[in-house]
């Protein structure tokens, strides 16, 4: 039986077929998508990227006296890490850090010292000339670590882990003594600015909230 439009327009059933192909081809390529044209899949998948890992004490250091330090020995405590400078408008904070430092230690604090040059050429010397200044200065007595870079292409594999944390936390620092707050299970949990003083209240309040959780 004949089509009506092959009927009345005198058109084979071949003909009509052929002049018909393309619109079923369309029909039926669109079939499963609800009118939505196709997209490749590479432009419509990604790879999810991995999450960086909070724990951060996965790295050897060499200390300012030139001996080698893993991070890991101080898993457990709470830790404090701050990238300092001897000729910065910060660097007084020295003494605070020390104070602070002295104030929890027993407790479980301890704050390591990154000294860096990344900030307007503020930390320019060798290790011993900032371990004397730091001692004869300061009185500091906490762990200080060789110096490093902390951003940049060349900064530390530690810094860039770091900077690479979500935010609030992520982000390189923002010049000389910032400083992250490391838990008693190695996790970077908050940081705190250049120009949060150690005595600021909020800094001492995290501190002593980790202190407890860890006892």
């Amino acid at each position: 039986m004949r089509c009506c439009l092959c009927k009345e327009n005198k058109l084979s059933p071949a003909v009509m077929v052929a002049a018909m192909f393309p619109i079923w081809a369309y029909a039926a390529s669109n079939s499963t998508n609800s009118g939505v044209s196709e997209v490749p899949p590479s432009e419509t998948t990604t790879s999810e990227e991995k999450p960086v890992s909070k724990y951060v004490l996965d790295y050897e250091m060499q200390s300012i006296e030139g001996k080698p330090v893993k991070l890991e020995k101080y898993k457990g405590k709470v830790i404090l890490m701050v990238n300092v400078a001897s000729k910065c408008g910060l660097t007084p904070q020295y003494k605070g850090l020390e104070a602070l430092y002295d104030e929890h230690k027993e407790d479980g604090l301890v704050i390591v010292g990154f000294p860096a040059n990344n900030f307007g050429n503020q930390e320019p010397g060798t290790d011993d000339q900032i371990a004397e200044f730091c001692t004869t200065n300061y009185g500091v007595s906490f762990p200080m670590m060789s110096k490093i870079s902390v951003k940049g292409k060349d900064a530390h594999p530690l810094y860039k882990q770091l900077a690479a944390q979500p935010e609030p936390i992520g982000g390189e620092p923002a010049w000389n003594f910032d400083k992250f707050l490391i838990n008693h299970n190695g996790e970077v949990v908050a940081r705190h600015g250049p120009r949060v003083t150690p005595e600021d209240p909020k800094l001492v309040e995290d501190i002593e909230r980790l202190l407890e959780d860890a006892s």
